[in-house]
């Protein structure tokens, strides 16, 4: 064998391998079957209290299966309560005032008002009476003008009296005006609103699982000033899961939503979940380093988030997995919309 067909020969098994490499590595897995490598994430939510004040105390830990409505931490209320019931209080007063107002006078007030009356005008009668004397005596010089200039004042302040009299008797009778019913009410609504602001405080001092869930992180402790924009609580969702896995770009073809899969974990090698694409991602990244895949590192790869059915609650929140697409699956169907299943939920 002469020496050019030798390193013909030899060029052609390069190419070959070569090509093989190539079709190695961008195959799809076994029989059309596309695989996948990611870790199982949830939905997951950042907790903290409406209001600022010191926390008292924080009932759960780091890893805590916890339920929908249950008490997760408290803050000091010493400060909240006795606003309560001042608030309380106010509301109460105010209901009374405008109770009063509706009923209008009583009978016995009616009947006050006229004996009122009467007094002041026996009193003014009187004073008429002294005052007629003290004109009479004036002629003939008896008294002073001063003693004159006084009782004629005496006369004239019994006359008022029995005009104001007068008019608390009308008062009575005719009950309060409507506007100042319509006053009272709008204040007992002020100050029942306000009870109700301060009694929703005093029940945000509890802060309480949104939904069944895993506590992830404990960010805070007792003593510690909490504050709205000062998360306590870290958690993830127990229901819906998913495998954040990515695709290389050469493959992203061979992807769409509704694509279903089957998941497998290193722990339950032998379980196989049901799955199906839900989102794909339309921006490439690099390949993020806790992601073990056949690719290079640098190579950009595509976002997918692979939903799963775990009936039995076997998957953790990071578990490393497989995913093995099936193109040949009928795929789910998606919404209405058009979107993919649950394509907007954050990580």
């Amino acid at each position: 064998m002469s020496k050019p067909f030798r390193i013909f020969i030899l060029l052609l098994v390069l190419a070959a391998i070569g090509g093989g490499a190539w079709w190695y590595t961008h195959r799809p897995a076994g029989d059309g079957d596309l695989t996948l490598y990611g870790n199982v994430d949830f939905r997951q939510a950042s907790l903290a209290f409406n209001g600022s004040e010191r926390i008292a105390g924080v009932l759960v830990e780091e890893g805590d299966i916890v339920k929908k409505g249950q008490v997760l931490a408290r803050l000091d209320t010493s400060r909240l309560a006795p606003q309560v019931r001042e608030a309380d209080a106010t509301v109460a007063s105010q209901r009374a005032m405008v109770l009063k107002l509706r009923n209008g006078s009583r009978p016995e007030e009616i009947t006050q008002a006229r004996a009122n009356l009467a007094s002041a005008k026996a009193d003014a009668a009187n004073a008429n009476i002294q005052l007629e004397r003290r004109v009479a005596l004036t002629v003939n010089s008896t008294i002073s003008k001063q003693e004159l200039d006084t009782t004629k004042a005496a006369a004239a302040m019994a006359d008022a009296k029995v005009e104001m009299a007068q008019s608390e008797l009308e008062l009575a009778i005719a009950g309060p005006r409507a506007e100042e019913l319509l006053q009272a009410e709008a204040q007992l609504r002020g100050s029942e609103a306000q009870l109700e602001l301060i009694r929703q405080q005093l029940a945000d001092a509890e802060l309480v699982a949104p939904f069944d869930a895993v506590i992830r992180s404990r960010l805070m402790e007792p003593g510690e000033m909490a504050a709205p924009t000062k998360p306590v609580f870290s958690l993830a969702t127990i229901g819906t899961k998913w495998v954040r896995a990515y695709v290389s770009e050469t493959n992203l073809g061979h992807v769409r939503p509704g694509m279903r899969a089957k998941v497998t974990t290193d722990s339950f090698p032998d379980r196989r979940l049901n799955g199906w694409i839900g989102f794909i991602s339309p921006v490439a990244e690099f390949t993020p380093k806790t992601v073990e895949t056949p690719e290079l590192r640098t190579s950009l790869v595509y976002e997918v988030r692979v939903f799963v059915e775990d009936p039995d609650d076997m998957l953790r929140l990071g578990m490393p997995s497989t995913v093995t697409l099936l193109p040949d699956a009928a795929p789910k169907p998606l919404p209405q919309n058009g979107k993919s299943v649950d394509a907007k939920a954050k990580p």
